[in-house]
């Protein structure tokens, strides 16, 4: 029994790995994140919502005006400035949405917010974002 449970043990973190680093968003976008809608109006209440969401889990990497310039980045990564005009992993507003909520790869450097925002309020983040994108 202890020999199956050591072969088995490892195979499935190994599978748990493996489905996790193909769900990270690597540059170039999502065909699943271009077909998705927001549902969550762009308003001013969402915006604000987005607003308060995106400090609380953001700015230590992405810093607090969304410019890439966290105080807290892990070191070696650079992460993006949020506020230009191009996005890297997709430009829709559910690819912006599923690299806060799985992360972004294929290193991990962003991890996913799945476990730590309600899908509403990464919306309410995705809105946020475009309101500080430059035009």
């Amino acid at each position: 029994m202890r020999r199956i449970s050591n072969v088995l043990i490892p195979a499935f973190a190994c599978a748990v790995f493996m489905t996790a680093a193909l769900l990270a968003q690597n540059p170039g976008g999502s065909p699943e994140g271009k077909k998705m809608k927001n549902p969550v109006a762009s308003n001013a209440e969402s915006i604000k919502a987005g607003q308060a969401a995106f400090q609380k889990n953001c700015r230590f990497c992405h810093g607090a005006d969304a410019k890439g310039n966290g105080p807290m980045a892990p070191e070696g990564t650079h992460p993006s400035n949020l506020t230009d005009d191009q996005w890297d992993r997709g430009s829709t507003d559910g690819e912006i949405f599923l690299v806060i909520r799985d992360g972004a790869g294929p290193k991990f450097d962003m991890k996913g917010y799945k476990s730590k925002m309600l899908e509403t309020d990464i919306w309410n983040v995705v809105n946020y974002l475009r309101s500080v994108q430059a035009k």
